[in-house]
């Protein structure tokens, strides 16, 4: 088990979490959530010892492995893919030889009783139950099943690894981490530069992975596939849910909903009190109890609502001109590089109105195509583009087009007209250019943040047909949302190459499988696809809302009876009130009590994962409505005693 006790992070004065704890254990598969900013990165940085924290540790078992997949990985050279991948099992190599050492010394020694001997045996235990779990025996079929589980061939396995993009590098390095079988493997945006069926794959081969597992992803599908609990990080606090994903985005509102719901009955309550405070501070006779008041009110902790993100963005292309019927047609389109020929004899059409993906493992041709559309790319055969086409493409190298002298802000601003014009700054907070990041010079920003302002930027054109290449790997979930919900109301033709299967569900009415150097099409959306292709299972998710119990609020005291005239029963009447009084006040003191520990254990950051929430809020409520009723009983006790004490 991995302990987190007492974490604690600053930058400029600002924490970004505080004071927090959680633990792993051997099998979990955690999602790490928040907002961009919140420390996800910062927090997977200190779990692999790459950062240290301000306060707090991190404890680890002994002699632990942790792997760190990140997205600012050193370049590889100098060795093959088969001899990059055969890294990952130095340690192993290193046990084998410990091993060895072990047993000839309890061999030739013979102090059997000493604990220097005992000290052997329990390492020598530790490195053979290590070893069963790396099987040092099948390290060449080990590395096969991953690299090639990873989309790599054999014919790449002798090619050296500097003749690799940085994507391909970064799936060697995910399989280093996979083949060395770290107790922890932490994976920052692993499907980045996966396509679909070797994402699929490591879906399946971290189900029966031998460690725990901690993801950030954009990626809500995998995180739901993945994943069977969710930290957030929020507030400076984590919340720790026994959920994946979606389940955990309902818990989430529920957990917000309730403490919007403290905060209102907390803000009531005050208002209550202070009016209370206001009416019995000038009377001699209850100015202390006032003061009991106010002193209630000076240890009351304040319901705070934890961040989130409300805002719902709204964006609709700029309505473009109406091409013709038919937008795209290829007859006999082929591609060589140099000897490597990536397309053969491609017929195809694509007409108006017509959204399609474009799939299929890295290097079938997805991302050739769509730069042969675009006018990017020679090729053979014949490729027509129809009447009145205005396209738009966006790839990675897109970017590239900016101007590096404008601001953020002026880069849009150049391109938005009518109605967008007034929320451009709502939109570039949606691509993650909120406040003082929209004033930044384009020529400043990282790669990631290009990329984004490129796509925020093409949403702005009047284009009739996009193309679009993987424009989903630098935005988050909310920017996705809001580029998703904008296509799916687009009124023009699409064609997007993405392997992200929640953010082309239900918006695209085509795919084209890319495999073999043709392609083959598919009528639906991705999951009509991996349906008729058989290789996807979702897991259902029970996302069904357990009812609420409302208990019945205390009965309120009936009215005191009229006085009497007569002195006997005039006194009598009054020493009734004051009981009345008295124990209103103690009860209204242990619903007080009882309402503060409720109050408390809903700061815990685990609480939203107990099974007992749904009754314990309706316990909640009841106290809630039994303290106002008793207050309100309360008063109406005073004021009968003053009438008592006018008569008198």
């Amino acid at each position: 088990m991995i302990a987190v006790q007492n974490l604690s992070i600053h930058f400029g004065g600002i924490f970004l979490f505080e004071d927090v704890s959680f633990t792993l254990k051997e099998t979990d598969r955690v999602g790490l959530v928040g907002k961009n900013g919140a420390g996800k990165s910062t927090l997977m940085r200190i779990l692999s010892g790459l950062q240290k924290p301000d306060t707090g540790q991190v404890i680890l078992p002994k002699d632990s492995l942790i792997g760190f997949l990140h997205q600012d990985l050193a370049k590889m050279k100098g060795k093959t893919v088969m001899e990059e991948a055969r890294t990952a099992f130095d340690e192993a190599l290193s046990l084998d030889r410990r091993l060895h050492e072990i047993e000839h010394d309890l061999t030739v020694r013979t102090d059997y009783e000493s604990d220097s001997y005992h000290n052997l045996i329990e390492e020598m235990n530790e490195i053979v139950h290590r070893l069963e779990i790396i099987d040092v025996g099948s390290i060449d079929k080990q590395m096969e099943l991953v690299l090639m589980g990873l989309g790599f061939v054999r014919e790449d396995f002798d090619k050296p690894v500097e003749t690799f993009s940085g994507g391909w590098q970064m799936r060697i390095e995910l399989a280093k981490i996979l083949l060395s079988k770290p107790e922890l493997v932490l994976l920052d945006e692993p499907t980045n530069h996966l396509d679909i069926e070797s994402i699929q794959w490591l879906e399946t081969y971290l189900e029966t992975y031998p460690g725990a597992i901690m993801i950030v992803s954009h990626d809500r599908t995998f995180l739901d596939n993945v994943t069977r609990r969710t930290i957030e990080i929020v507030s400076q606090k984590v919340y720790d849910y026994n959920a994946p994903y979606s389940k955990f985005m309902e818990l989430r509102k529920e957990r917000i909903d309730q403490q919007k719901a403290a905060q209102k009955n907390q803000e009531r309550y005050i208002d209550q009190t202070e009016r209370l405070i206001e009416k019995f501070r000038a009377k001699a006779n209850k100015a202390k109890f006032a003061q009991s008041l106010i002193k209630k009110l000076d240890k009351l902790e304040e319901v705070e609502v934890d961040d989130e993100e409300t805002a719902t963005i709204h964006f609709y292309f700029p309505k473009p001109q109406r091409s013709g019927k038919l937008v795209v047609e290829g007859v006999k389109v082929s591609k060589w590089y140099d000897e490597k020929e990536v397309l053969r004899d491609l017929d195809f059409e694509i007409h108006r109105g017509d959204k399609v993906a474009f799939v299929g493992k890295n290097g079938e041709g997805k991302s050739t195509l769509s730069k042969i559309i675009a006018g990017i790319e020679k090729y053979q055969g014949e490729l027509t583009l129809g009447h009145n086409v205005h396209m738009g493409y966006y790839a990675q190298n897109q970017a590239e087009t900016l101007s590096g002298e404008d601001t953020v802000f002026d880069t849009i601003d150049k391109v938005a007209a009518g109605e967008i014009r007034s929320h451009i700054r709502t939109l570039l907070g949606a691509f993650l250019f909120g406040g003082e990041a929209s004033f930044k010079k384009v020529k400043v920003l990282s790669g990631g943040e290009k990329s984004r302002l490129a796509m925020c930027k093409l949403l702005l054109e009047p284009y009739n047909l996009l193309v679009l290449d993987e424009p989903t790997n630098h935005l988050d979930m909310r920017s996705k949302d809001v580029l998703k919900n904008a296509i799916t109301n687009f009124d023009g033709t699409v064609i997007v190459v993405s392997h992200d299967r929640d953010f082309l569900k239900g918006v695209t009415n085509r795919v084209f499988e890319f495999k073999d150097k043709k392609i083959k099409e598919y009528i639906g959306d991705i999951y009509d696809y991996l349906g008729a292709k058989k290789i996807n299972s979702l897991a259902e998710l029970e996302i069904a809302e357990k009812p609420v119990k409302k208990e019945k609020p205390e009965p309120v005291a009936a009215e005191p009876k009229a006085p009497q005239q007569d002195k006997k029963q005039r006194d009598k009447e009054v020493s009734r009130i004051k009981r009345g009084i008295e124990k209103a006040e103690q009860e209204i003191a242990s619903l007080e009590s009882d309402i503060q520990q409720c109050e408390t254990q809903m700061n815990a950051p685990d609480f939203y994962t107990q099974s007992q929430t749904a009754d314990f809020f309706a316990r909640y409520n009841a106290l809630k409505e039994s303290h106002q009723q008793k207050m309100q009983d309360w008063e109406k006790l005073q004021e009968e005693l003053e009438k008592m004490s006018a008569i008198s």
